[in-house]
């Protein structure tokens, strides 16, 4: 499975994952809808645990086949019950947003981490 791991050792909080990750995932550059969020050399990423797809009432949130967890945004109410129950605190919310959003292990964050914080691990 292809999940981002961190080593927040590493961190020096310059904030070049969040960029790209906003610029990938919503096409515009907004530190707050990124999907991976450093506060104080702390990094907030999905590591792809599933915890969040006990909790969707609705089964919008489910396993892909590659193993990454994703949210199905045609069936999910906003009820925002995942943002709250996420170990990880990596299910995000914005308010311009109707439905939480994650990290899907694009790495496009990785290949933008100037010190290797964040980079793809493959587990099996």
């Amino acid at each position: 499975m292809k999940r981002l791991a961190k080593k927040e050792e590493l961190c020096t909080g310059c904030g070049e994952c969040e960029k790209v990750c906003s610029q990938a995932f919503f096409k515009e550059n907004d530190r707050e809808k990124s999907c991976i969020q450093v506060n104080e050399e702390k990094i907030k990423v999905c590591n792809q645990c599933g915890e969040c797809i006990a909790v969707c009432p609705i089964e919008a949130i489910y396993r892909d086949k590659n193993g990454v967890v994703r949210i199905n945004k045609k069936i999910c109410t906003s009820c925002f019950m995942c943002v709250g129950f996420c170990p990880e605190l990596a299910m995000m919310m914005h308010g311009d947003m109707l439905e939480p959003f994650k990290c899907i292990a694009c790495g496009q964050c990785a290949k933008a981490c100037p010190t290797q914080a964040i980079f793809i691990s493959e587990e099996v």
